[in-house]
Parts: C-alpha cells; structure tokens; sequence
C-alpha cells in the first residue's frame, strides 16, 4: 500500500497534464516536488526544491518584467515595480497553484502534512516557483514564458485597472488624512497558533475609534488586510451618497 501510495504522489502524467507540459527528465520535476521536511523521514533524499525555486523566481521576475515594460510603456519604474510585485506576491502565486490543482503532489513531512501544508500559501507559492524552474531546466525560457502566460499573466491587467498595485496601507492613509486629519494606527489584539503558523488579528484605527479589522499569517498580511476592509468600507459610504 506504501508503494502505490509513493507512485501516486509521484504520478508525472497527471502532474504534466495539469501543467501541460511533458518533462524530458522526470527526476527534474520530481525535485520541484520535494519540500525540505521530506529529507527528514526519507534519508535516501538528497534534494529538495529550494534551488529550483531560487532560479524560478528569477526567471519569474524576467518574464513579468519583459511583459510590463512592453506593455505599459508609458509607466514610470515605480508602478513597474510596485505591479510586478502585485503580480508575483505569495497568495498571488498560491491561488495560481490551486488552480492547477499541484499542491496534492508535494512531498513533505507527515507533520508538515497533518498541519496543512499541502494547501499552505507560502507552500503552495514556492512550489509554482520551483516548477517554473524545472520547466526552465527541462524545456528554456520560452516554455517559461508560455506556462506563466497560461497561469498567471491574465491577473495582469485587473491589477492595473483597478489599481491593485497600490499598496492598500499607503491608500488608506491618504484617505484618512484627508477626511480625518489624523494617521490611521494598527494595533494586534489577537495572535494565535504555533510559531509556524501564527495566526495575527489587527485592528486599524482612526483616532481612538477601531475602524476596520484584518487577519493574517503575519502582522504586516493582518495590517494590510485591515486597510483592505478600510478601503472597502469606505467604497460603499461613497456609493451611498446622492
């Protein structure tokens, strides 16, 4: 049963059919595959999937930014910077995964895998990483290009037409300056879980009124989340005016 198990895990047709893309050396792919706390209960393992994420990210970082700057080309380097990031950020890349339905594939630690780690974002993210590795590996950068333009090209122009691009907290605060005179403050009223997956609860305030809340595996993803709910908020006053 553990062996059919194993293959199943390591089942290359369904994995390339989903990526639609045949790998020449299987054993590249599988690398992809293999998160770090796997080597910890399989010793005959001696690779994982950092490398091909570091060179993933790279090559993930040139296609995005070859496309912008061919496409906006009337955009200042700031707004390149600040889309691309928007494009390539963890939950950005983590959805991207889901929808390819990859994260039942990675190999891991069965305490990884009991805490949920086969649908954890960072997880998931540098796993759509480390494939794009592989995939530049196996079959160059033009199998990169066309792999990330069927996956996570077409978030692109919503980013830049509703302007997701602009970091929330910054927007929130021109907003409060302007209506409230004051600086919006976050203040964390809740942390929960262990030290590998926190969870954190914020509040954003306006003076001493809490305004909105958000949550997130880090303070930074819950303050941004809390601005998000703000923006939001705000929106629908807007549109409940004559």
């Amino acid at each position: 049963m553990k062996k059919e198990k194993k293959m199943k895990k390591n089942n290359y047709e369904e994995i390339e059919k989903k990526l639609k893309i045949t790998f020449s050396n299987k054993e590249t792919l599988r690398n992809a595959l293999i998160h770090r706390s796997y080597i910890n209960e399989n010793r005959r393992e001696e690779k994982n999937n950092e490398r091909l994420e570091f060179l993933g990210d790279a090559v993930l970082e040139l296609i995005i930014s070859e496309y912008i700057y061919t496409k906006y080309p009337e955009r200042p380097e700031g707004e390149l910077t600040a889309i691309r990031s928007a494009v390539v950020r963890t939950e950005s890349l983590a959805e991207e995964s889901r929808a390819l339905d990859i994260g039942q594939y990675l190999l891991m630690s069965k305490g990884e895998e009991e805490s949920g780690g086969k649908d954890k974002e960072f997880l998931l993210a540098n796993m759509y990483e480390a494939v794009l590795g592989a995939i530049y590996i196996d079959k160059g950068y033009e199998a990169c290009k066309k792999f990330v333009e069927r996956t996570l090209l077409k978030k692109v122009d919503d980013i830049v037409s509703q302007e997701l691009f602009v970091d929330p907290k910054t927007k929130t605060q021109e907003i409060v300056q302007a209506k409230y005179k004051v600086t919006p403050t976050y203040e964390t009223i809740k942390e929960q879980g262990p030290d590998h997956d926190k969870h954190f609860t914020v509040v954003l305030k306006i003076g001493d009124k809490r305004f909105s809340q958000g949550y997130g595996s880090s303070k930074q993803r819950a303050e941004e989340d809390a601005a998000k709910n703000a923006l939001n908020i705000f929106e629908k006053k807007k549109k409940k005016k004559p």
